[in-house]
Protein backbone atom coordinates (compact mmCIF):
# COMPACT_ATOMS: atom_id res chain seq x y z
CA UNK A 1 0.00 0.00 0.00
CA UNK A 2 1.26 3.43 -0.93
CA UNK A 3 0.13 6.97 -0.21
CA UNK A 4 0.05 8.68 -3.60
CA UNK A 5 0.11 12.46 -4.03
CA UNK A 6 -0.58 13.97 -7.45
CA UNK A 7 0.83 17.38 -8.28
CA UNK A 8 3.49 16.59 -5.72
CA UNK A 9 5.91 19.35 -6.69
CA UNK A 10 3.26 22.07 -6.74
CA UNK A 11 2.76 24.63 -3.98
CA UNK A 12 0.35 22.48 -1.95
CA UNK A 13 1.75 19.11 -2.99
CA UNK A 14 5.21 19.93 -1.65
CA UNK A 15 3.76 20.68 1.77
CA UNK A 16 1.78 17.44 1.75
CA UNK A 17 4.78 15.28 0.85
CA UNK A 18 7.03 16.98 3.39
CA UNK A 19 4.48 16.43 6.16
CA UNK A 20 3.88 12.84 5.09
CA UNK A 21 7.60 12.17 5.47
CA UNK A 22 7.27 13.21 9.11
CA UNK A 23 4.61 10.52 9.61
CA UNK A 24 5.41 7.52 7.41
CA UNK A 25 8.51 5.91 5.85
CA UNK A 26 9.53 7.46 2.56
CA UNK A 27 9.12 4.18 0.68
CA UNK A 28 5.38 4.33 1.43
CA UNK A 29 5.01 7.67 -0.40
CA UNK A 30 4.58 8.05 -4.16
CA UNK A 31 4.93 11.52 -5.67
CA UNK A 32 3.18 11.92 -9.03
CA UNK A 33 4.84 14.67 -11.10
CA UNK A 34 5.06 15.83 -14.70
CA UNK A 35 8.79 16.59 -14.47
CA UNK A 36 10.92 14.07 -12.59
CA UNK A 37 13.74 16.59 -12.40
CA UNK A 38 11.71 18.79 -10.09
CA UNK A 39 11.32 15.87 -7.70
CA UNK A 40 14.99 14.85 -7.60
CA UNK A 41 15.29 15.92 -3.98
CA UNK A 42 12.33 13.75 -3.01
CA UNK A 43 13.74 10.78 -4.90
CA UNK A 44 16.96 11.28 -3.00
CA UNK A 45 15.05 10.89 0.25
CA UNK A 46 13.53 7.58 -0.84
CA UNK A 47 10.18 8.76 -2.20
CA UNK A 48 8.94 6.81 -5.23
CA UNK A 49 8.55 9.14 -8.21
CA UNK A 50 5.91 8.48 -10.88
CA UNK A 51 5.74 10.65 -13.99
CA UNK A 52 2.18 11.24 -15.21
CA UNK A 53 0.05 14.00 -16.68
CA UNK A 54 -3.66 14.61 -16.19
CA UNK A 55 -3.90 15.29 -19.93
CA UNK A 56 -2.37 11.91 -20.86
CA UNK A 57 -4.61 9.11 -19.54
CA UNK A 58 -2.16 6.38 -20.55
CA UNK A 59 0.41 7.73 -18.09
CA UNK A 60 -1.84 6.67 -15.21
CA UNK A 61 -2.14 3.07 -16.43
CA UNK A 62 -0.92 0.83 -13.62
CA UNK A 63 0.20 3.77 -11.49
CA UNK A 64 -2.13 2.94 -8.57
CA UNK A 65 -2.46 -0.36 -6.72
CA UNK A 66 -5.24 -1.93 -4.68
CA UNK A 67 -5.32 -0.46 -1.21
CA UNK A 68 -3.52 2.77 -2.09
CA UNK A 69 -4.65 6.06 -0.63
CA UNK A 70 -4.56 8.83 -3.21
CA UNK A 71 -4.63 12.61 -2.92
CA UNK A 72 -5.88 14.20 -6.14
CA UNK A 73 -4.74 17.81 -6.03
CA UNK A 74 -6.84 19.80 -8.45
CA UNK A 75 -5.10 20.89 -11.64
CA UNK A 76 -4.42 24.52 -12.46
CA UNK A 77 -4.84 24.41 -16.23
CA UNK A 78 -8.18 26.18 -16.33
CA UNK A 79 -8.32 26.15 -20.13
CA UNK A 80 -7.82 22.40 -20.59
CA UNK A 81 -11.02 20.92 -19.16
CA UNK A 82 -10.08 20.23 -15.58
CA UNK A 83 -13.03 17.92 -14.91
CA UNK A 84 -11.91 15.64 -17.72
CA UNK A 85 -8.35 15.74 -16.44
CA UNK A 86 -9.47 14.83 -12.92
CA UNK A 87 -11.68 12.05 -14.29
CA UNK A 88 -8.53 10.43 -15.69
CA UNK A 89 -7.22 10.02 -12.14
CA UNK A 90 -10.60 8.90 -10.78
CA UNK A 91 -10.95 6.23 -13.49
CA UNK A 92 -7.45 4.92 -12.82
CA UNK A 93 -8.15 4.82 -9.09
CA UNK A 94 -11.39 2.91 -9.64
CA UNK A 95 -9.68 0.40 -11.96
CA UNK A 96 -6.96 -0.24 -9.38
CA UNK A 97 -9.31 -0.59 -6.40
CA UNK A 98 -7.74 2.09 -4.23
CA UNK A 99 -8.81 2.33 -0.61
CA UNK A 100 -9.41 6.09 -0.69
CA UNK A 101 -9.28 9.02 -3.08
CA UNK A 102 -9.17 12.44 -1.42
CA UNK A 103 -9.79 15.49 -3.62
CA UNK A 104 -8.92 19.13 -2.96
CA UNK A 105 -12.17 20.88 -3.81
CA UNK A 106 -13.69 24.29 -2.97
CA UNK A 107 -16.05 25.40 -0.19
CA UNK A 108 -19.60 24.19 -0.63
CA UNK A 109 -21.24 27.64 -0.63
CA UNK A 110 -18.87 29.06 -3.27
CA UNK A 111 -20.93 30.09 -6.31
CA UNK A 112 -18.13 31.74 -8.30
CA UNK A 113 -17.21 30.20 -11.66
CA UNK A 114 -13.99 28.95 -10.05
CA UNK A 115 -16.09 26.33 -8.25
CA UNK A 116 -17.68 24.84 -11.38
CA UNK A 117 -14.84 22.43 -12.14
CA UNK A 118 -14.72 21.38 -8.50
CA UNK A 119 -18.43 20.56 -8.44
CA UNK A 120 -18.06 18.61 -11.68
CA UNK A 121 -15.15 16.65 -10.24
CA UNK A 122 -17.07 15.94 -7.03
CA UNK A 123 -19.95 14.52 -9.08
CA UNK A 124 -17.57 12.33 -11.05
CA UNK A 125 -15.92 11.07 -7.88
CA UNK A 126 -19.17 10.34 -6.07
CA UNK A 127 -20.49 8.54 -9.13
CA UNK A 128 -17.38 6.38 -9.46
CA UNK A 129 -17.99 4.26 -6.39
CA UNK A 130 -14.44 4.91 -5.17
CA UNK A 131 -14.24 5.59 -1.40
CA UNK A 132 -13.70 9.34 -1.24
CA UNK A 133 -12.92 12.28 0.98
CA UNK A 134 -13.80 15.78 -0.19
CA UNK A 135 -11.34 18.31 1.19
CA UNK A 136 -13.16 21.53 0.40
CA UNK A 137 -10.23 23.89 0.82
CA UNK A 138 -10.95 27.54 1.43
CA UNK A 139 -8.73 30.40 0.31
CA UNK A 140 -4.97 30.40 0.96
CA UNK A 141 -3.13 33.19 2.80
CA UNK A 142 -0.52 32.91 0.07
CA UNK A 143 -3.02 34.05 -2.56
CA UNK A 144 -2.41 37.49 -1.08
CA UNK A 145 0.91 37.39 0.74
CA UNK A 146 2.88 36.04 -2.24
CA UNK A 147 2.01 39.09 -4.30
CA UNK A 148 2.77 41.99 -1.99
CA UNK A 149 5.05 43.96 -4.33
CA UNK A 150 2.29 45.99 -6.08
CA UNK A 151 0.47 46.49 -2.77
CA UNK A 152 3.58 47.93 -1.15
CA UNK A 153 4.46 49.95 -4.23
CA UNK A 154 1.08 51.68 -4.40
CA UNK A 155 0.22 51.62 -0.69
CA UNK A 156 -3.16 50.07 -1.41
CA UNK A 157 -5.02 46.77 -1.31
CA UNK A 158 -7.45 46.51 -4.21
CA UNK A 159 -10.34 44.06 -4.15
CA UNK A 160 -13.92 43.80 -5.33
CA UNK A 161 -15.04 42.20 -2.09
CA UNK A 162 -16.67 45.15 -0.32
CA UNK A 163 -16.77 44.46 3.40
CA UNK A 164 -16.73 40.70 2.90
CA UNK A 165 -14.57 38.44 5.04
CA UNK A 166 -12.27 35.53 4.21
CA UNK A 167 -11.46 32.47 6.36
CA UNK A 168 -8.07 31.89 4.78
CA UNK A 169 -5.32 29.65 6.12
CA UNK A 170 -1.82 28.68 5.04
CA UNK A 171 -1.05 25.97 2.52
CA UNK A 172 0.74 24.13 5.32
CA UNK A 173 -2.52 24.10 7.30
CA UNK A 174 -4.48 22.54 4.44
CA UNK A 175 -1.64 20.07 3.87
CA UNK A 176 -1.81 19.01 7.51
CA UNK A 177 -5.51 18.21 7.11
CA UNK A 178 -4.82 16.15 4.00
CA UNK A 179 -2.05 14.23 5.75
CA UNK A 180 -4.37 13.37 8.63
CA UNK A 181 -6.89 11.96 6.17
CA UNK A 182 -4.26 10.02 4.21
CA UNK A 183 -2.64 8.48 7.28
CA UNK A 184 -5.69 8.03 9.48
CA UNK A 185 -8.86 5.97 9.51
CA UNK A 186 -12.56 6.71 9.31
CA UNK A 187 -12.45 9.44 6.67
CA UNK A 188 -14.12 7.44 3.89
CA UNK A 189 -17.09 9.12 2.21
CA UNK A 190 -16.74 12.26 4.29
CA UNK A 191 -16.83 15.91 3.27
CA UNK A 192 -14.81 18.49 5.19
CA UNK A 193 -15.36 22.23 4.86
CA UNK A 194 -11.93 23.70 5.50
CA UNK A 195 -10.98 27.26 6.41
CA UNK A 196 -9.00 29.32 8.87
CA UNK A 197 -10.09 29.85 12.45
CA UNK A 198 -10.42 33.63 12.05
CA UNK A 199 -12.12 35.41 9.16
CA UNK A 200 -10.72 38.80 8.17
CA UNK A 201 -11.78 41.72 5.99
CA UNK A 202 -9.63 43.49 3.42
CA UNK A 203 -9.67 46.62 5.57
CA UNK A 204 -8.20 44.53 8.39
CA UNK A 205 -5.65 43.05 6.01
CA UNK A 206 -4.56 46.54 4.92
CA UNK A 207 -4.32 47.56 8.58
CA UNK A 208 -2.12 44.56 9.35
CA UNK A 209 0.17 45.41 6.46
CA UNK A 210 0.36 48.98 7.74
CA UNK A 211 1.23 47.78 11.24
CA UNK A 212 4.00 45.46 10.09
CA UNK A 213 5.55 47.78 7.50
CA UNK A 214 5.14 51.04 9.37
CA UNK A 215 3.62 52.54 6.22
CA UNK A 216 0.09 53.63 5.47
CA UNK A 217 -1.61 51.00 3.34
CA UNK A 218 -5.29 51.49 2.60
CA UNK A 219 -8.04 49.28 1.28
CA UNK A 220 -9.57 50.55 -1.95
CA UNK A 221 -12.71 48.62 -2.85
CA UNK A 222 -13.36 48.51 -6.60
CA UNK A 223 -16.05 47.03 -8.83
CA UNK A 224 -15.65 43.55 -10.28
CA UNK A 225 -15.45 45.10 -13.74
CA UNK A 226 -12.68 47.44 -12.67
CA UNK A 227 -10.74 44.62 -11.04
CA UNK A 228 -11.09 42.47 -14.16
CA UNK A 229 -9.73 45.34 -16.24
CA UNK A 230 -6.79 45.92 -13.92
CA UNK A 231 -5.84 42.26 -13.84
CA UNK A 232 -6.14 42.01 -17.61
CA UNK A 233 -3.95 45.09 -17.96
CA UNK A 234 -1.36 43.39 -15.78
CA UNK A 235 -1.22 40.44 -18.17
CA UNK A 236 -3.75 38.05 -16.65
CA UNK A 237 -5.85 36.44 -19.41
CA UNK A 238 -9.29 38.07 -19.36
CA UNK A 239 -11.29 34.88 -18.61
CA UNK A 240 -9.04 34.17 -15.62
CA UNK A 241 -9.20 37.81 -14.51
CA UNK A 242 -12.99 37.66 -14.57
CA UNK A 243 -12.89 34.43 -12.59
CA UNK A 244 -10.74 36.02 -9.89
CA UNK A 245 -13.07 39.01 -9.74
CA UNK A 246 -15.94 36.56 -9.37
CA UNK A 247 -14.29 35.10 -6.29
CA UNK A 248 -14.25 38.60 -4.77
CA UNK A 249 -17.98 38.86 -5.44
CA UNK A 250 -18.42 35.59 -3.57
CA UNK A 251 -16.32 36.96 -0.72
CA UNK A 252 -18.64 39.96 -0.46
CA UNK A 253 -21.55 37.51 -0.19
CA UNK A 254 -19.83 35.69 2.68
CA UNK A 255 -19.22 32.50 0.70
CA UNK A 256 -15.58 32.18 1.80
CA UNK A 257 -16.31 32.36 5.51
CA UNK A 258 -15.87 28.80 6.79
CA UNK A 259 -16.80 28.28 10.42
CA UNK A 260 -16.94 24.47 10.61
CA UNK A 261 -13.71 24.14 12.59
CA UNK A 262 -12.82 21.13 10.41
CA UNK A 263 -9.41 22.44 9.41
CA UNK A 264 -8.02 23.00 12.89
CA UNK A 265 -9.52 19.70 14.08
CA UNK A 266 -7.91 17.72 11.27
CA UNK A 267 -4.61 19.61 11.58
CA UNK A 268 -4.61 19.05 15.33
CA UNK A 269 -3.75 22.69 16.05
CA UNK A 270 -5.03 26.21 15.47
CA UNK A 271 -4.67 27.47 11.91
CA UNK A 272 -1.91 29.92 11.01
CA UNK A 273 -2.91 33.54 11.73
CA UNK A 274 -2.90 35.95 8.79
CA UNK A 275 -0.47 38.20 10.68
CA UNK A 276 2.06 35.34 10.79
CA UNK A 277 1.76 34.80 7.04
CA UNK A 278 2.24 38.51 6.40
CA UNK A 279 5.34 38.57 8.60
CA UNK A 280 6.84 35.58 6.77
CA UNK A 281 6.17 37.19 3.37
CA UNK A 282 7.74 40.48 4.38
CA UNK A 283 10.95 38.68 5.41
CA UNK A 284 11.36 37.12 1.96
Amino acid sequence: MSIVVTGATGHLGRHVVEQLLDRVPAEQVTAVVRDAGKAADLAGRGVRIAVADYSAPETFDGLFAAGDKVLLISGNEFDKGRVGQHRVVIDAARAAGVALLAYTSAPGPLSAALADDHRGTEQALLGSGVPYTLLRNGWYHENYTENLAPVLEHGAVLAAAGEGRVSSASRADYAAAAVTVLTGEGHENRTYELGGDVAWSFAEYAAELSRQTGREIVYNPVTPEALTGMLSGAGVPEPMAAMFAGVDVSIEKGELVVDSGDLSRLAGRPTTPLAEAVAAALKD
